[in-house]
């Protein structure tokens, strides 16, 4: 444990899982959301609440945030109230998906007061948060890994993937997009099956148990897609964003992403028809609505719209 106190900024659906984590495994940690009802819950769970993001860097030497766009990343990072006025902060950690141009650009606005930026997306959703199971791929000095890891273990595993500001969030955007192509491929094929007859609870059981299992068909589909509740609690419009980074950085690489653009494509198609704020399990739905059947417990025919 650090004697340090923690800074925390963006406690809403991933944000406050985290938050709470670090209080729980005994930290002093200051928080700051422009959601009212999000920094109340905050404080409530043990935390103290601050009036600004500069507020937040002046009084905590490490500062992570957990945001859900990069221009709001780079806004609390380098605006005339942001992380960057504060008089104490000393290390910054950014735990959200911003990619690794916006990633560089912080890095450097922040160098300027001697602030080291560190890129640490996470990966495993609200449940991951929640039970501080995420996937955190670092990349910053070598020389804070122990201290990050020993603060950064309260919320999940720690992979050190790099020195080089940006690499983590590549590593992320590289993770996000095998996610979405898993939700996006294994609604086809499961609107297929069950179009053509198949008890898709019994597709799922015979996939997972063989070689076209992934994080869709054992999680999100038998949890919330066939009961129909949709309620995995990340936004579609935040894939899309992921989604979108992922394919702009490997175009600036000069990488092929003909399958990539294709997911992109989908899971846009959910977004317009469902809406941003839509769950990502609601990416089967137009696949669905093409189909004219339904992925949903019970037997094939019942799943048959009309």
């Amino acid at each position: 444990m650090t004697d340090k106190i923690l800074g925390f900024i963006g406690v809403g659906r991933m944000g406050s899982h985290m938050a709470r984590r670090l209080v729980a495994a005994g930290h002093k940690v200051v928080v700051y959301d422009a959601d009212p009802r999000a920094l109340q819950k905050a404080t409530s769970e043990g935390a103290s609440a601050a009036h600004s993001p500069a507020d937040v860097a002046s009084q905590a030497e490490i500062v992570m945030v957990s945001l859900p766009t990069p221009d709001i990343v780079k806004a609390v990072a380098l605006a005339s109230n942001g992380v960057v006025a504060g008089s104490k902060a000393k290390m910054f950690v950014d735990l959200s998906t911003t990619g690794p141009r916006i990633a560089i650009e912080v890095a450097k606005g922040l160098e300027e007061k001697g602030i080291v930026a560190v890129d640490a997306p996470v990966s495993g959703g609200p449940s991951g948060a929640e039970k501080g199971t995420l996937a955190i791929m670092v990349s910053g000095p070598k020389r804070l890994a122990g201290e990050l890891t020993a603060i950064l273990g309260a919320i999940g595993k720690v992979f050190w993937v790099g020195e080089q500001p940006g690499l983590g969030q590549t590593m992320k955007l590289c993770n996000n997009l095998l996610s979405a192509t898993a939700i996006a491929i294994t609604s086809e094929a499961l609107v297929m099956g069950t179009k053509a007859g198949l008890d898709p609870a019994v597709m799922l059981d015979v996939i997972n148990a063989g070689s076209g299992r992934n994080t869709a068909t054992a999680d999100k589909f038998p949890r919330c897609v066939l009961p129909r509740k949709f309620d995995f609690g990340f936004a579609t419009e935040l894939l899309y964003k992921d989604v979108r980074l992922c394919l702009e950085e490997a175009e600036r690489l000069g990488v092929p992403m003909i399958v990539g653009n294709a997911v992109r494509q989908l899971v846009g198609i959910a977004k317009a028809l469902n809406g941003a704020d839509s769950d990502i399990t609601q990416i089967v739905q137009p696949v669905e609505q093409w189909a004219g059947v339904e992925v949903k417990s019970g037997d094939s025919k019942r799943g048959k719209l009309g």
